[in-house]
């Protein structure tokens, strides 16, 4: 379980703290942190193949970078627009949802923020009191602790390991509920493990959160990235009596290739997304209107381009769980969506590897990136030591010479 907000110092003079108590417990993204230093090193000449971001390698779809372009020439983008959000851009939101979720919903529910993570934040923000409890299944994307905390909000882990593919139970949630319990974070699928929750689990982890009266938050930001018998559901569509209490979080990032674009939004009670957007006008007003009308083209468009990269993905996702597996010491369920392997590296803690013996996740990535150079996200980040993420969001060619690579030097690990 997270602290909320922490108190600061008494004794200190508040004109001496340089920096305050809540921000100073901030950690820095640890994903984006590995994705620097891979690139750092690059920079300098060393050949190292980057698994850390969540980022397609893919440019951004000709057409979405084409009414970008023209709207860059238009004067009336020039100007403040509305803090909430373009009407066309919500709107076509609004009309997104529908085609690919089933949700029917108003563009007065809909807030377009500076990407996913500011959707989550103000999403919490929004709703969260201090003492607030949220639950979180773990392993969980490193933002989502990070953001409750800063809405004043504590977050308590439920945990779930490889021997259930990463899913956490209806029992599971109903053993960490309190008194305290306002929020359920539901992720599927899932940043890291790219896990997909069945429809039947979905309906029976809504329920239980309809039963409580729960709210529940939930990230559809890979709701197109699920691969073979998997099915996207979302919760508020399988769960109807749950949805003036749910909270959705999206965004054009992953499913265009759009990263660097910074749109995303949130969806849900009109009550709520008025507040987030009061946020929203004091914090950053508008999003950058040429990257709104970039969005605006992406979720009006088709899916093709969207099909051509999933199906990238998959054939990614089947070679490197296929080559991580045959690693001694290294064990990879099979994600199912998303673009993430979570392996577990428990088997290789305390051996020898080039004479060191790591003995936490974290120190095999730093032993990983020295020996191998490959980078890898350790389980710390995601709050189950022992395990690595890897995203195969990136070159064919450059995987199988990354996880080769791994292959090499994990395989010489020995007691």
């Amino acid at each position: 379980m997270s602290a909320a907000f922490p108190h600061p110092d008494p004794s200190i003079r508040p004109a001496d703290r340089r920096v305050s108590a809540r921000i100073g417990a901030i950690a820095e993204s640890a994903t984006l942190a590995v994705d620097a230093k891979a690139k750092a090193l690059k920079a300098a000449g060393r050949p190292v193949i980057g698994f850390g971001a969540g980022e397609p390698d893919f440019p951004t779809p000709g057409y979405i970078v084409d009414a970008a372009v023209a709207a860059c020439r238009d004067p009336k983008n020039h100007r403040y627009t509305p803090a909430g959000g373009l009407p066309e851009l919500k709107a076509a939101i609004a009309a997104k949802t529908l085609r690919d979720s089933g949700w029917a919903v108003e563009a007065s529910q809909v807030l377009v923020t500076n990407g996913g993570k500011q959707a989550i934040y103000e999403a919490f923000a929004a709703i969260l009191d201090p003492g607030d409890e949220v639950i979180v299944p773990a392993p969980y994307w490193t933002t989502y602790p990070e953001s409750i905390q800063l809405a004043g909000g504590v977050a308590v882990e439920v945990v779930a390991d490889e021997t259930t593919g990463y899913k956490v139970s209806v029992q599971q949630l109903e053993a960490a509920r309190t008194e305290n319990t306002k929020v359920l974070l539901f992720v599927s699928p899932s940043n890291p493990t790219g896990a997909v929750y069945t429809r039947a689990e979905v309906e029976a982890v809504g329920r239980w959160a309809a039963e409580h009266g729960l709210w529940v938050l939930t990230d559809e930001i890979y709701e197109h990235l699920v691969y073979g018998d998997a099915e996207f559901v979302s919760l508020p569509v399988a769960v109807p009596e749950l949805a003036d209490k749910c909270i959705v979080v999206n965004g054009v990032a992953k499913t265009y290739a759009m990263t660097g674009w910074r749109v995303g939004w949130v969806v849900g009670p009109q009550d709520v997304i008025k507040a987030a957007t009061n946020l929203q006008s004091h914090a950053t007003s508008n999003v950058s209107n040429v990257a709104q009308v970039a969005a605006l083209a992406a979720v009006s468009g088709d899916l093709a381009a969207v099909d051509e990269m999933k199906t990238a993905f998959d054939r990614r996702r089947k070679t490197i769980v296929r080559m991580l597996n045959e690693i001694p010491g290294v064990v990879c369920p099979e994600p199912e969506g998303a673009f993430y392997a979570y392996p577990s590296v428990k088997g290789l803690l305390g051996k020898e590897i080039r004479g060191r013996r790591a003995q936490s996740s974290a120190e095999l990535a730093a032993l990983i990136l020295d020996e191998a150079e490959v980078a890898v996200v350790p389980g710390e980040a995601f709050g189950t030591p022992g395990y690595l993420r890897l995203s195969y969001a990136l070159g064919d060619d450059d995987l199988v010479e990354g996880v080769s690579r791994l292959q090499k030097l994990l395989g010489e690990a020995q007691d």
